[in-house]
């Protein structure tokens, strides 16, 4: 019989679909034809497998060859056939058994060598051949990833002969496995940036609502008060993240062939995209229809920096996934859906110069400008962010006052962190999601109001124009503030805090 079989997986956004590789030889004249969409790297595999087989001192069958890549209507991408393509030929020559193809799927690059490189995607590859009960054969660089996944089924090697050794006698390649110890490891970020942060009281307990409710936060204010250093640090007040969440990130980091820190990977991202950065790199698309920045920060961290400096377009792409924490990104033939659950941080001066409302009048800039600069933030984007808050300039002696030691630093910024985490464990503990994804009837029922705050609520709507999803968010923010404060009910005061929150958006909206 000269027909094989082999199992692969494709890659498609976050997802692997898996791949048939049928091989069949013929008599005819010598030649090789890979057909079922195949792109250029793929039809290209042609030489390097046939230079990886007759390296490797194994015979290329001189016989009519034809590879079947099924489905045929998946677009298939990359070097990573190359093995699950010499398998099947080795196969379908007789000089590899087939009892062993149907438990085991095939994933990595060939070189001309015959050694096996590693390649991306391989982490939804794992747990897509795991949940089908078969064990996964990927080259000897990928390991890294495998230690992440429980009950991993993977083999790993270096050479393609190691790969025949297995199929022929069950040895020649070492099993995968799961760290227990990264699953459990407690890593501690670099505080610094928080504790270098002078002054700057309000915004500092703004960022701390942000982290324990996950919100986004808008920090407006003229150049050099602290602005970038607040943003930076949202990430050294945020808890690890859990096994789920951790993969989620790291199955993103794997499709775009980015690096897994095994030592960090439980630790939410940060991601700063420079200001020109255009639609498609914030949303995602382009010609392979990637991932873009805020499916890059799913489970951490979208900083915004210079966020007027943004393009209008750009920023106005961003409103789909901070609402649905999702972006789908559509082709003629196909729909790629990528998760986008991220928070926002975002800097911003008040107008171009960088210093309107100062109290010593060093702002240049006319009115209508100053209206025109901030129109670049719409409204709808702006009901999107939860807090807005202004970073004034500080006083000399204050921003000249001698730091603390670390020694004394260290007990205040534990605390903060267990207190978020302490205000997320009773959010999930009531809900079972944090209070930024909190529905309108889960609002309805966790966020009731006494008639104090109603009517506190109630003149912040009229007073500050508030929309309905302002008006939601105001809600959240302040079920926020009573959860770090361990209250049962929203007071008046968390009530009066969130909505002060929103009241330079009013400014911003109205350039006053």
């Amino acid at each position: 019989m000269s027909l094989a079989i082999v199992y692969t997986r494709a890659n498609v956004g976050v997802d692997a679909p898996l791949v048939t590789v049928e091989t069949h030889l013929s008599n005819g004249l010598p030649s090789l034809t890979i057909v079922g969409l195949p792109e250029t790297a793929v039809r290209e595999s042609r030489e390097r497998v046939r230079c990886a087989i007759l390296n490797a001192n194994l015979e290329f069958p001189a016989r009519r060859i034809t590879i079947n890549l099924a489905p045929a209507d998946l677009p298939k991408s990359g070097g990573r056939f190359d093995l699950a393509i010499a398998i099947s030929i080795l196969a379908a020559s007789g000089q590899l058994p087939r009892e062993r193809l149907n438990t085991v799927e095939m994933l990595g690059e060939l070189a001309l060598t015959g050694d096996m490189r590693p390649v991306h995607g391989v982490l939804p590859a794992l747990l897509a051949a795991r949940d089908a009960g078969r064990t996964l054969v990927l080259p000897a660089g990928n390991r890294v990833e495998t230690s992440l996944v429980r009950d991993v089924q993977a083999l790993s090697a270096e050479h393609l002969l190691q790969v025949c050794e297995y199929l022929q006698a069950g040895t020649g390649m070492e099993a995968c496995r799961f760290d227990e110890r990264a699953s459990q490891r407690n890593s501690v970020w670099d505080a610094g940036r928080y504790l270098q942060i002078k002054g700057q009281v309000q915004a500092k307990r703004a960022l701390c609502v942000a982290a324990a409710g996950q919100h986004n936060i808008l920090f407006v204010g003229p150049p050099g008060t602290g602005k970038t250093m607040l943003a930076n640090s949202l990430v050294e007040l945020l808890p690890l993240l859990d096994e789920r969440a951790a993969l989620e990130a790291a199955a993103i980091k794997s499709i775009s062939n980015q690096p897994i820190d095994a030592e960090e990977w439980r630790c939410p991202v940060l991601r700063a995209p420079h200001h020109t950065a255009t639609n498609v790199a914030l949303v995602g698309g382009g010609k392979q229809a990637g991932p873009g920045e805020v499916t890059l920060a799913h489970r951490g961290v979208l900083f915004l920096d210079e966020l007027t400096e943004f393009r209008r377009t750009a920023l106005e792409g961003l409103r789909e996934p901070l609402e649905s924490a999702t972006i789908t990104v559509s082709r003629a033939n196909y729909r790629l859906q990528y998760p986008a659950h991220f928070q926002l941080v975002a800097a911003m001066n008040p107008c171009p110069c960088g210093y309107f409302g100062d109290p010593q009048g060093r702002c240049s800039c006319p009115p209508e400008r100053v209206q025109r600069y901030l129109e670049k933030i719409s409204g709808p984007l702006l009901d999107r962010i939860d807090l807005i808050v202004e970073v004034p300039r500080i006083a000399h002696e204050e921003l000249r006052a001698r730091t603390p030691s670390s020694g004394q630093q260290s007990e205040p910024m534990r605390v903060i962190r267990e207190n978020v985490q302490a205000c997320r464990n009773r959010q999930f503990k009531r809900s079972g999601k944090l209070n930024r994804d909190l529905t309108i009837a889960d609002l309805e029922r966790f966020c009731g109001l006494d008639p104090e705050c109603e009517a506190l609520l109630q003149r912040a709507v009229k007073g500050l124009s508030l929309s309905a999803r302002a008006c939601h968010r105001v809600l959240k923010i302040a079920r926020t503030i009573a959860d770090l404060e361990a209250r049962t009910n929203i007071t008046p005061a968390d009530l009066s805090e969130a909505i002060a929150y929103r009241r330079q958006a009013r400014l911003m909206k109205t350039g006053a």
